[in-house]
């Protein structure tokens, strides 16, 4: 299966973000890609949480995303939204929030996999930048798989790659590949994108999937970019610098059985007690 991440810097106007997606992703098609990734936040990223506000729309209503699905079905391309930002319709939490949503489109150009993410990006770093994510964006409670025909995709998004749990579950559960969507920091990207991403690779034995933000940001955010394919041997297939652009990379799906088989470590979890004595299990 031949890949391509997409990364790109992402402003404020949907229309001129859909038109980036829609170069480099007819870019990626003409190179062979079968499934291409975009990056978190791909159709918007707003200078405040009024203007995202303002912006809101239910994923039903959502013109940007019908233009997606119109896109992967036109060009038969199965497309990660890597995230998009969107009215909250779980019927869980503040309704006043909204979720931060990756959604898998099939090459017929049918949404078919849904996943909100789970982990909060609230932090302050050491150069003053604050995120506090939980303030604008409802939590999301479930894992999700993407069933791609020659394999499975298990969804997450940026923060979430920091939560080693999520991808062990995902990996116990059937995925073959793991997308993490992304728009890291760039002092946090620095220390640990490179490494958190192989580590997850290795550990799960899948393929790792990472179309990053990059660049400054019309909202003054500045994203690290380098976006990554990772093997199940946490080797990089391909990485990025930092401009806009795709990479690409041929997955050798048997290589997910290889790994697992020399180190079945999703085979050897056990159940223990933690320093307080409550019962745990990895």
């Amino acid at each position: 299966m031949k890949v391509a991440c997409i990364q790109m810097t992402t402003g404020c106007d949907p229309v001129d973000n859909l038109q980036t997606i829609e170069t480099q992703t007819r870019a990626a098609v003409a190179a062979g890609a079968e499934l291409v990734a975009l990056p978190e936040t791909c159709i918007s990223m707003e200078k405040n949480r009024k203007a995202m506000r303002a912006r809101l729309q239910a994923e039903a209503d959502s013109a940007p995303l019908q233009a997606l699905c119109a896109l992967a079905k036109e060009l038969g391309v199965g497309l990660l939204v890597g995230s998009m930002v969107l009215a909250n319709d779980t019927q869980k939490g503040d309704g006043e929030k909204a979720v931060n949503r990756s959604l898998y489109i099939n090459p017929q150009g049918e949404i078919v996999a849904r996943y909100d993410k789970i982990h909060m990006f609230d932090v302050t770093l050491a150069n003053g930048e604050t995120h506090a994510e939980s303030h604008n964006y409802q939590a999301g409670a479930r894992a999700v798989l993407a069933d791609l025909g020659a394999a499975k995709l298990g969804l997450s998004i940026c923060y979430d790659v920091r939560f080693g749990a999520l991808y062990r579950r995902l990996a116990q559960a059937g995925a073959d590949i793991i997308s993490v969507p992304s728009a890291f920091t760039r002092p946090t990207g620095k220390a640990h994108w490179q490494v958190l991403l192989r580590a997850r690779a290795i550990e799960t034995g899948c393929f790792i999937l990472a179309p990053a933000q990059v660049g400054t940001h019309e909202n003054g955010r500045e994203t690290y970019g380098h976006s990554l394919i990772v093997d199940p041997w946490g080797d990089i297939l391909a990485q990025a610098e930092d401009s806009d652009g795709f990479i690409l990379a041929d997955l050798e799906l048997s290589l997910v059985a290889k790994a697992r088989e020399q180190i079945p470590a999703l085979l050897h979890g056990q159940n223990f007690l933690a320093p307080d004595g409550s019962e745990m299990s990895d």
